[in-house]
């Protein structure tokens, strides 16, 4: 399919410039694009399959708007007024009577007479009273609205043809709540309100400003930025000024898009309020969603639509800088209250506005249209189900197997690590095989015995096509017999078919490897059926020993030590060359082609650590994550493809 899209794009200061280049990356797999942002030469419409108008209410989107009206395609709409883009291409060009003719179009004869007043410059145009939809509704195949709210003003406006209700593509960044801070000055204690986007009255910043104030006077620390290009309409400065709020409130201007991340993530409350609206879509709010900040918004159009349990909604009439204070005051008095709702609202973004979903919908609704068939959109991801706990797995299990008493100091020190990964692999049946990476046969005699798996090969670092039969006895007289392959797991092709295996082990062996780990990882992928699974387990480099280590100005590596070969010319065993983070390893899986089950972290073996404690109530008064700090990593991920990226930026230079 190929697909036309005329839009604003970066460094346009406009949020629908940056919706359109977010969205574009994620469509391009689905279709093949060219994108405008200009009235582009000899431009032929039968050329494409789909004509696609990015169309906002300034004069950004204006050439969008004019190619809309000479070639019909599919209008993205992202608020359902255009005035201000008609008075924009129109007042300000000098054309008064195209003007004068919109209203008449759009508004009838009682519109027309209040344009004869603007036209005379006694009053303004009626910005909110004549949307301006009915012209762009009447040469339009089909729209993509963000909301309900919106939808249902193109119905007001008489289209009745196809549209799509496609969320707002979230962004998912990671930030940190500190890293600009820093640059503001502020401590980790300091509760900080943001406001975001254009400084325009709608955007309620008077009643913001008066409800913060009232929430200075129980909380003096209390501060707050308004990063966005003031409007001339509204003197924010000289409002702070006037409440006295000099020294808690600062205009920030307009922010380039790191900055703007940045202080957004500074920040423990976000304001997204709007009134009057047009059924408009925010994309501050989105992001500040995205990055699990605590929100407050109107309870009016699109954003009345928004689950009750991952913002505030304040209403729109008297009452409202009352809601605003109380919230404030609630939000920043019970701060655990403020991360709860963020982090519901991160997972609601991620699930419900990813841009991949997002892209997705775009791609069937343009191919529906293209077939003349009925759109059924795509359904987001359910959440995911809570884990269950996995079986309990004794430490006999391994400790019978124990061979040697090198062996038995090993699992000793490992034996909480051995049961839980076998805790967490999916058992197997009689015709199931299953593969264990870098296999010392401590576990490997369960994974038939417990796990129930028909056949249990195992691997080790070797010359390739060797394979080396080895057999263990259980302290009961048990034997198990298994045959191991030798080949470099970083070099070698595996020596074993496509689709060969349901389940693969790999464990404590990436954090060994020296030059190319997602070459081990795409011939796991290849081995593994569909749907298979690959257990990964691996040391923690953030956990609390890790972070312990730093602070006290130790090398936070769990085995950061070279080895000696035993004797004169014998290769000394793999040392650790790059421990991992436990997203780091979620990453991996996920460019390997994997979506990740399950992800948590523990340790070695089971014992109290009180010498942790201090460093937990460091990341507890930064606000920062305190799970996934334990000593070693659990991973497993499900083949849902091939591998995604073989060399991820992330990993390699």
């Amino acid at each position: 399919m190929r697909v036309a899209i005329f839009s604003p794009l970066p460094p346009s200061k406009s949020g629908i410039a940056d919706y359109t280049a977010a969205l574009v990356e994620h469509l391009r797999p689905h279709a093949t694009l060219d994108t405008f942002t200009g009235r582009p030469a000899d431009f032929d419409p039968s050329s494409y399959d789909a004509l696609v108008y990015q169309v906002g209410n300034n004069h950004f989107h204006a050439i969008a708007y004019e190619m809309a009206l000479e070639n019909p395609g599919v209008v993205v709409l992202h608020e359902a007024n255009l005035h201000h883009l008609i008075a924009e291409i129109t007042i300000k060009r000098g054309d008064w009577d195209a003007y004068m003719a919109a209203v008449a179009h759009d508004g009838g004869e009682e519109a027309l007479a209040y344009a004869q007043r603007v036209r005379a410059l006694e009053i303004g145009p009626d910005y909110e009273g004549v949307p301006m939809l009915r012209r762009l509704a009447e040469h339009s195949r089909a729209f993509i609205v963000h909301s309900r709210a919106v939808e249902r003003e193109l119905r007001r406006a008489g289209f009745a043809g196809p549209v799509a209700v496609i969320p707002h593509g979230a962004w998912i960044p990671e930030a940190g709540r500190m890293d600009y801070r820093q640059r503001l000055g502020l401590d980790e204690t300091t509760p900080l309100v943001g406001i975001f986007g254009f400084l325009k009255p709608y955007k309620r910043i008077a009643e913001s400003l008066r409800a913060f104030r009232r929430l200075v006077r129980l909380e003096p620390r209390a501060k707050m930025i308004l990063a966005g290009e003031p409007h001339p309409d509204l003197p924010v400065r000289a409002m702070i000024e006037r409440l006295g709020l000099e020294a808690h409130a600062r205009v920030l201007g307009f922010l380039g898009p790191e900055d703007f991340t940045g202080a957004m993530a500074a920040c423990d409350i976000v304001l997204n309020l709007r009134f009057p609206t047009v059924g408009e879509s925010s994309g501050s709010l989105v992001r500040a969603l995205g990055l699990g900040r605590a929100v407050i918004v109107s309870n009016i159009g699109s954003f009345s639509e928004l689950p009750d349990d991952i913002v505030l909604k304040t209403p729109v009439d008297a009452s409202e800088e009352d809601f605003l204070f109380e919230y404030l005051n609630l939000l920043v008095s019970r701060p655990d209250v403020a991360r709860a709702m963020g982090a519901r609202a991160r997972a609601w973004a991620g699930r419900e506005c990813s841009w991949a979903l997002a892209a997705e919908r775009y791609a069937s609704f343009l191919d529906s249209l293209a077939r003349g068939v009925e759109w059924r959109p795509p359904e987001p991801a359910p959440p995911a189900p809570a884990e269950e706990p996995a079986p309990r797995i004794e430490p006999e299990t391994v400790e019978t197997w124990a061979a040697g008493d090198a062996s038995r100091a090993y699992i000793s020190d490992h034996v909480t690590r051995l049961t839980h990964t076998l805790e967490i692999t999916p058992p197997g049946g009689e015709g199931d095989r299953i593969l264990e990476m870098g296999a010392y046969l401590q576990i490997t005699p369960a994974l038939k015995i417990k796990l129930g798996y028909g056949e249990v090969r195992g691997c080790y670092y070797g010359p390739a096509g060797r394979v080396e039969h080895r057999e263990v006895v259980s302290e009961q007289g048990e034997r198990f017999v298994c045959e191991i392959d030798l080949f470099d797991a970083e070099r070698d092709r595996f020596p074993y078919p496509d689709e060969h295996f349901l389940t693969v082990l790999c464990c404590e062996l990436i954090e060994h490897l020296t030059d190319d780990p997602m070459h081990m990882l795409g011939e796991i992928n290849r081995i593994l059926v569909p749907g298979g699974h690959l257990v990964v387990t691996t040391p923690n480099i953030i956990s609390l020993r890790a972070l312990r280590a730093i602070l006290e100005g130790y090398h936070p590596g769990f085995f950061p030590a070279y080895i000696r070969p035993r004797k004169e010319g014998e290769e000394a065993e793999a040392r650790h060359n790059r421990e991992y983070a436990p997203k780091e390893i979620a990453r991996l899986l996920v460019d390997a082609g994997f979506d990740v089950e399950r992800l948590e972290t523990g340790p070695f073996v089971e014992q109290a650590e009180p010498e942790h404690a201090w460093v937990v109530h460091m990341l507890e008064r930064y606000l920062l994550p305190t799970d996934l700090r334990g000593d070693d990593i659990y991973a497993v991920g499900r083949k849902q493809g091939p591998v995604r990226d073989r060399y991820p930026a992330w990993l390699y230079q």
